[in-house]
């Protein structure tokens, strides 16, 4: 029976205080669509999105991306997957947080892009040569938490540059956006608050970045 309890209590304190982080955590981050219908701004489309963020092993910051195991034996495709790292209650880095099998960083900031050009009134073309054109590299999209006496704070971060090319005219813009959640548990839904909250961000400063530079 004494053997039960001090399990039952390891138990309850990996869950209130972590959410039990061993393993690999996935994660769906969907980006909500409030776009109108107004299309005055003509069509653009998005064309290629690479992913230029730099992993490091067993980097000295959390908001620093790396991955549980060794970065250099990992593809392209694999680190696009990645999206944070799990920790336990001191701050060590244990698994990794993944989007869904099939999704990407570049199809998350897609998505985005899409939902931002809409919502400024931009019709998103399928056509490569299309007038307008817009050429993408992710420099962020990561998230990590901090563990306090009562509560985890929840960070993400996401930043990209875009080019894009009206009539032969290019402008370059970038465009961040951040995302700060507290909660208890190291839970998928606190996870994706910070996400959302860095998504909102950065639709917003895009837009504004889209009003500076006249598009």
């Amino acid at each position: 029976m004494k053997n039960h309890t001090i399990v039952t209590i390891a138990l309850l304190s990996c869950l209130l205080s972590s959410g039990c982080v061993t393993g690999r955590r996935i994660v769906d981050l969907p980006v909500s669509n409030v776009a109108g219908t107004s299309t005055n701004k003509g069509r653009l489309y998005i064309g290629s999105i690479e992913d230029h963020r730099t992993f490091e092993n067993k980097p000295t910051s959390p908001s620093t991306p790396s991955i549980d195991g060794d970065v250099t034996q990992c593809s392209k495709e694999q680190l696009s997957m990645m999206i944070g790292r799990q920790r336990n209650t001191y701050g060590h880095a244990m698994g990794d947080i993944t989007l869904p099998s099939g999704d990407s960083v570049q199809q998350r900031t897609r998505a985005l892009l899409k939902e931002g050009l809409e919502r400024r009134g931009y019709a998103i073309a399928q056509d490569p040569a299309s007038a307008g054109t817009a050429a993408v590299t992710i420099d962020e999209f990561w998230a990590w938490f901090t563990p306090g006496f009562v509560t985890i704070s929840f960070e993400a971060h996401v930043a990209c540059e875009l080019t894009i090319t009206r009539d032969g005219v290019a402008k370059k813009l970038k465009v961040k956006g951040y995302g700060r959640n507290q909660g208890q548990v190291a839970s998928n839904a606190n996870w994706q608050v910070a996400y959302q909250r860095a998504f909102d961000d950065f639709l917003a400063n895009l837009n504004t970045e889209l009003g500076n530079a006249g598009l």
